[in-house]
């Protein structure tokens, strides 16, 4: 929910590119547009992983699953730290501001 300004997404961007590829991810397509940037990677054991850059700069990581067989998956047993929008039709926008990542923001 932490706001990255415009001034601030390339930085963003550049820190998980590197620590991708570090992370020995294959990197599958980047969008260098202004507006909503976004890049899309491939794990070593084909995991689809991307980040997207939305409105206000909300950032989105999104995960998918290699071909899997379901299987149940038990319910949580902590209560989450942070809200979990549960039941909400749109995810707010991001309202936290960061001394960094939101710099240049209004």
């Amino acid at each position: 929910m932490t706001i990255v300004s415009s001034e601030r997404r390339g930085s963003f961007l550049g820190v998980v590119d590197r620590y991708w590829r570090k992370s020995g991810y294959r990197m599958e397509s980047i969008n260098n547009d202004p507006d909503v940037p976004a890049m899309f990677a491939q794990t070593k054991d084909g995991f689809g992983v991307s980040l997207i850059v939305g409105g206000e700069g909300q950032v989105f990581f999104e995960v998918d699953t290699p071909c899997v067989e379901e299987s149940e998956v038990a319910e949580s047993t902590t209560q989450a730290t942070a809200p979990t929008y549960e039941g909400m039709e749109h995810i707010p926008r991001p309202n936290i501001r960061s001394p960094f990542w939101s710099a240049g923001a209004p």
